[in-house]
């Protein structure tokens, strides 16, 4: 498919401020930014569908930038919030920066023909003359024009927050960048979420003032929601982050796999590079046989090789899959423990794991069983594992051999009824 088919497809076009767009880049190479404020150390799923949208064009040819507020951010961006941000320091700016290229190269080509360009706008705000710049950038916007945007609208109108001087010139920094971008990279194309459709024709029309003949566009998003409306990305413990020491892969993976039946197909094409007929078979699975939830394991691998790569894929997979009597051995420590967080665990002194002292008896005295003859009766009855093994005689002994991981050991009764042993140093 030509690249706007493929946008419009996968739903990625809410806007678009030209109708002769799809057209021209398909015949002119573009070069295409995206915003990010970087609010935490770490970007978030409600980043990956902008992150997406850079990936396909650079895809398709177009030189993607990825533009980092470092100064915006300590701004805020009014756009769909209810009340005024807190205010990030210099420094807190800065350091969130820098952790956010390392993930950026998980999706985009920094090299090449059409290499990805990763900008920090502090580089240029924070320099700017504060009279110079309401004299030469000021002076073309309107007030009205800014107090009828939707976002200034609603805060003025909430008697309670209202939207402070501080936020209300952040629409001019925002179309400054663009303005720039265009300067000094040949940017003419700017894409965001639907919130952010104000702020990209703003900077299109100070680039048109500005520079007499330039002709500059803008492609917005939909905004990704919740079946009930809310945002997307949260969860009850808060943001599902793309780092994985905020969010593990495992956690990470089995997000994705609870998403809900109706918007699994919406997601496969949002937040994978699967084709339409790959897509469309499993859509076609999920509809005849929704319990199998093929398509929500195929959606949760997709993203989390995407964002954590192949092997944080398979780890998750296998993790998943530990829950229901899957292969354990290679998993470590902290996936384990993320996996079996809400099981009940012991600790127990290392030293047992070269006593060979008999494993029933380790057993009762973590709790995993009342007696010994309980835990025998279990072990002739088949319904004991380690490991996801299952214990053949009543007299094994405990070794380094029932160790999962370097410390942990899983012991199961049954079907589901699972305790961790936790071998640490005296």
């Amino acid at each position: 498919m030509r690249l706007f088919e493929e946008l419009a497809w996968r739903g990625f076009v809410n806007q678009v401020t030209h109708d002769e767009l799809p057209e021209l880049l398909d015949k002119e190479r573009f070069t295409v930014y995206c915003g990010f404020d970087p609010s935490a150390e770490s970007l978030h799923i409600g980043n990956l569908l902008a992150i997406m949208g850079l990936v396909h064009f650079q895809r398709a040819g177009h030189r993607p930038i990825a533009l980092v507020g470092g100064a915006t951010g300590m701004i805020g961006d009014p756009s769909g919030k209810t009340e005024e941000r807190q205010l990030l320091s210099r420094e807190q700016a800065e350091k969130y920066v820098a952790g956010i290229r390392s993930q950026l190269e998980r999706f985009l080509d920094f090299s090449g023909d059409n290499a990805a360009v990763m900008v920090n706008n502090a580089t240029w705000l924070c320099e700017l003359n504060l009279l110079d710049f309401l004299r030469d950038i000021g002076k073309h916007f309107s007030i009205n024009a800014m107090m009828a945007k939707e976002s200034v609208r609603q805060r003025l109108e909430d008697r309670e927050h209202g939207i402070s001087y501080t936020e209300f010139s952040y629409q001019l920094l925002q179309a400054y960048d663009f303005l720039y971008l265009h300067d000094n990279y040949g940017c003419r194309l700017q894409l965001g979420g639907s919130d952010q459709w104000g702020n990209i024709v703003a900077g299109m029309d100070l680039t048109r003032r500005l520079r007499a003949g330039a002709t500059t566009f803008g492609l917005t998003f939909p905004l990704v929601t919740k079946p009930d409306g809310s945002k997307f990305g949260k969860t009850e413990s808060g943001n599902v982050w793309l780092d994985a020491t905020r969010t593990s892969p495992y956690r990470f993976y089995q997000f994705w796999v609870n998403q809900a039946d109706a918007q699994v197909p919406v997601f496969l094409r949002y937040f994978t590079l699967l084709g339409l007929d790959e897509i469309a078979t499993l859509e076609r699975e999920l509809k005849a046989a929704p319990e199998k939830r093929a398509a929500h394991r195929k959606l949760a691998e997709e993203v989390t090789r995407l964002v954590h790569g192949e092997q944080a894929a398979r780890n998750a997979v296998r993790a998943s899959q530990a829950m229901f009597g899957g292969d354990i051995a290679g998993l470590d420590d902290a996936t384990l423990e993320d996996v079996f967080s809400e099981v009940p665990s012991c600790k127990r002194p290392r030293t047992e794991l070269s006593a060979g002292r008999p494993l029933v008896d380790v057993l009762v005295e973590s709790g995993v069983f009342g007696t010994k003859g309980e835990a025998r009766r279990m072990i002739r009855n088949g319904g004991l594992y380690v490991n996801n093994e299952r214990v053949e005689t009543e007299d094994a002994k405990l070794s380094a051999r029932a160790l999962a991981s370097r410390h942990i050991a899983v012991v199961r009764k049954g079907k589901r009824n699972y305790h961790l042993l936790k071998f640490v140093e005296d």
